[in-house]
């Protein structure tokens, strides 16, 4: 499981993991080398027999030291030929500067190129550039030197080489490989707030970040996350197991954790066993809504599901889905009026989760249907998931949290989540974790609140889910999500942790649908790559 550190919790824990024995020196270390071990394997993938070429960026501070180790080990374990380029002069006795110096690495320095004409050629000439110019301390806007020099970076990015780049890089023949070129980021790509997201304009975009000991609120937030590319956790030898690493409450989900969520399945089980969920919503302008909260549930194992819908999409909803338990219900314009709140209420006893919102729709009866329904999950205690426009109808009423059952899970989007708090979509999508945080214990439940690393949040801990796809930005996913979380906990899991399992899940299919396209994506597709992404975390 891997941690969410702000900059002042991992100033304390690395201060702690050196008072229990493992030196700044040897985090540094063990830093280098997992960065090294990302470049290395990143340079088996180029296709030529000529040597690599690797630029290493080099700050002032540890994150440079952090790069001098890397530079060091490729060095050393490939014929790769590494050049080290420094911001500012470092002091000839610091070690790693030495060690570097010593094996015989080029040192290149910022005040001896002060046109920045010997970097843009270094860039531009470079296979894997390694970007260890500042780290977690960050605070944008950075010192005009750096900016400068950053800027110079990316001008040269943007070009081919127009020198020999035999010149640069001795022993070399080819042109760079434009279309390989790789930027791996050391712990965070420079310029970026580690724990706000907030981003220099001139920041380097990473192809990858490898960040340690945990991840970074600032990391998982835009808009720093873009610059970000795929996220890659190293120890750096830290042990899982101590004590002010254990005790932090947000973690980023990952599949191993997800696994060990997940309910088991006996061999001696039935139906029941394995959940009875309701859902109700649809409506006459969404009418498959409700069809694919059920399908997706069944897909997170639940044994039974029912649909309580209008009756006219019933019989056409019916007509293809055939596992599904109906109960047709009267309708207003369309849509669940009251008279329908009875057959509900006694459908309520009959299942282990309740799913309210997918397509239900909007009318002047729906606060008080969708209050119908959750306090009859309430005085049962049933767990319920809150979607859609039962979000909006629970909006209309002034402190509708007291009126939400226990166990819930509400999974608004920025906009759903604007209209429970009274807060801005801007102000939301500015502080995603700390809001859902503060929101979650205010209102003494749980939330997932949707988006590009979708947050799920409790009174006592929160999660972050690693995927920024846009394959769920369509229309129908968000009904998908909801059955999954239901059929999790029809199964009795706790609300946080059927939350992030599901959610992961749904991420994965998310990926696994979009195939390398995410322009493609439909919500059936998400649905149908349920089946395979669950056998993948099955057999983990």
């Amino acid at each position: 499981m891997i941690k969410i550190a702000t900059v002042q919790q991992m100033r304390e824990i690395e201060a702690s993991a050196d008072a229990a024995g493992v030196s700044y020196a040897a985090m540094m270390d063990n830093a280098g080398e997992a960065v090294a071990l990302r470049g290395l394997a990143f340079l088996e993938t180029l296709s030529d027999n000529a040597p690599s070429r690797v630029l290493v960026l080099v700050g002032p501070g540890n994150n440079g030291g952090d790069g001098l180790v890397a530079g060091r080990v490729i060095a050393a374990r490939s014929d790769a030929v590494v050049r080290f380029y420094l911001l500012r002069r470092r002091p000839h006795d610091d070690p790693v500067f030495a060690a570097a110096r010593d094996a015989g690495l080029r040192m290149d320095h910022a005040d001896d190129d002060p046109g920045f004409l010997l970097l843009s050629q270094l860039v531009a000439s470079a296979d894997l550039l390694i970007d260890a110019l500042f780290g977690i301390g960050t605070q944008p806007p950075l010192r005009l030197d750096a900016a400068r020099m950053i800027d110079a970076v990316q001008q040269a990015l943007g070009k081919p080489s127009q020198v020999d780049p035999a010149i640069i890089f001795p022993r070399q023949v080819p042109e760079v490989r434009a279309d390989a070129r790789r930027i791996i980021a050391v712990d965070c790509p420079s310029g970026l707030n580690c724990d706000s997201g907030d981003i220099d304009m001139c920041a380097l975009q990473a192809d990858e970040t490898v960040t340690f000991i945990a991840a970074k609120p600032g990391l998982l937030a835009f808009p720093g996350a873009h610059a970000v590319g795929d996220l890659i956790y190293a120890s750096a030898g830290v042990p899982a197991s101590l004590p002010n690493l254990q005790a932090l409450s947000s973690r980023l989900v990952d599949a191993q954790a997800v696994r060990s969520i997940l309910p088991p399945r006996p061999l001696d089980a039935n139906k029941g066993t394995f959940g009875r969920v309701l859902v109700v919503g649809g409506s006459s302008n969404y009418i498959g809504a409700p069809g694919l909260s059920a399908q997706a549930a069944y897909r997170m194992g639940a044994g039974l599901v029912t649909i309580a819908t209008i009756k006219q999409n019933c019989l056409i909803l019916a007509s293809t889905l055939a596992e599904p338990i109906w109960i047709p219900c009267p309708d207003l314009d369309g849509r669940l009026s009251l008279d329908a709140l009875d057959q509900i209420r006694d459908a309520v006893p009959l299942c282990d989760a309740v799913v309210i919102g997918p397509g239900l729709g909007q009318h002047v009866q729906m606060p008080d249907f969708v209050i119908g329904v959750l306090s009859k999950a309430a005085e049962l205690d049933r767990p319920t998931v809150i979607d859609a426009d039962a979000l909006n109808a629970l909006a209309s009423m002034t402190e509708w949290w007291k009126r939400v059952p226990r166990r819930s899970v509400l999974t608004p989007h920025p906009g759903e989540m604007a209209r429970l708090s009274g807060l801005s979509i801007r102000e939301i999508q500015a502080d995603r974790l700390q809001i859902a945080r503060s929101c979650a214990g205010a209102w003494n439940t749980t939330l997932l609140l949707k988006g590009a690393h979708t947050v799920i949040a409790s009174p006592e801990r929160a999660s972050i889910l690693p995927f920024k796809t846009t394959a769920l930005a369509t229309a129908g996913t968000g009904d998908i999500l909801s059955g999954m979380i239901s059929a999790l906990l029809s199964q009795d899991l706790d609300p946080h942790d059927s939350a992030a399992a599901a959610g992961y899940i749904h991420g994965l299919a998310g990926e696994a649908a979009a195939g390398g396209s995410d322009r493609v994506v439909i919500a059936s597709d998400v649905l149908s790559a349920l089946r395979d992404v669950m056998r993948q975390i099955d057999t983990l």
